[in-house]
């Protein structure tokens, strides 16, 4: 058994009659009281009014990725009326923000249809991101669910691999494809196409930083006059990633904003800083590789409830 020699400071507490444990507990007193001064000082007492059901929604909030700035605010928000009606249940709590939640997601629903009117649809984006199989995933419900004529271009003759892919789903779909590498090219392919109900274009995957080849894809675009385009980003990265790939890609003037890989992301919170703003608004969420299904139209109030975690992130089907 080997006795362990009391340094200075423990020393120092037996002779004043204190222990170390009392010793914590005043520094973690004294940490309080100047955290409390801290929040005085910015104008703010939120959290040490709370009761414990608005601190359990605001650890829940931090769990499902949102910054401690946005679940306060959050808490802020929902807090007059957690007190006035006593509200103990966190998942009522958390409806409320989801409702208020999905008034601030934009959304502009499906590539719509018009009898006897052609509609040209893009999706661009940067690499790896799922274009090739969305697009096919579109394709097939608009023309297997729909019975619509469709029409399949892509200008992706950098990854020969992608162009064979999408020629398989067209063979296996039974719709006409043209592959296309000019403006000029893709001026004829969309003519040829004049009589169909949608011709979907399939982009090859662009840097957000390399400007030239996103200002030539606008070029490409130009000559489609495409009457929309689906930025496609996958649901896996952060805030401020997503923030920079929208603002790189304006050039290409989109015009709906497509999140893929749903299946992959642990969480959308980390994404509501920019969802929020409406800077695009949402089109089509992806969560899978399955074609025709694993697609579905992004609606704001389900949408609120998978950032909350109030619903899962799973199969999404038109």
């Amino acid at each position: 058994m080997s006795l362990e020699v009391p340094n200075a400071e423990t020393r120092s507490l037996a002779f004043r009659g204190e222990t170390p444990v009392l010793e914590v507990r005043n520094r973690l007193e004294s940490m309080e009281h100047m955290l409390h001064e801290l929040c005085r000082r910015n104008g703010s007492q939120s959290g040490y009014d709370w009761p414990d059901s608005l601190f359990r929604l605001y650890t829940d909030l931090i769990d499902a990725d949102l910054s401690e700035e946005e679940a306060r605010d959050w808490v802020e928000r929902v807090r007059s009326d957690a007190l006035r009606d006593r509200i103990e249940d966190v998942s009522i709590l958390k409806s409320r923000i989801g409702r208020m939640l999905e008034s601030e997601l934009a959304v502009c629903g499906p590539i719509r249809l018009s009898r006897g009117q052609r509609r040209v649809a893009a999706l661009i984006g940067p690499t790896g991101v799922g274009k090739t199989t969305t697009i096919a995933k579109l394709a097939a419900n608009f023309r297997l669910r729909e019975n619509r004529r469709v029409g399949l271009i892509t200008v992706d003759t950098y990854r020969i691999a992608a162009v064979e892919q999408l020629r398989t789903y067209a063979d296996i779909i039974d719709l006409p494809m043209q592959v296309v590498s000019t403006p000029r090219e893709m001026r004829e392919a969309v003519q040829r196409f004049n009589g169909l109900d949608l011709v979907l274009i399939d982009t090859a995957g662009r840097s957000p930083k390399d400007e030239i080849k996103i200002r030539e894809l606008r070029t490409l675009l130009s000559e489609a006059r495409a009457d929309e385009v689906h930025l496609v980003v996958s649901s896996v990265i952060g805030a401020r990633a997503l923030r920079q790939i929208i603002d790189h890609f304006q050039t290409a003037s989109p015009t709906a904003l497509l999140l893929t890989k749903l299946d992959e992301a642990p969480s959308l919170g980390g994404l509501l800083p920019v969802l929020s703003e409406g800077r695009l608004p949402l089109s089509y969420l992806t969560n899978g590789q399955n074609v025709p299904d694993d697609i579905e139209v992004a609606d704001a109030g389900k949408l609120a409830r998978m950032i909350l975690r109030l619903e899962h992130l799973s199969g999404a089907e038109l």
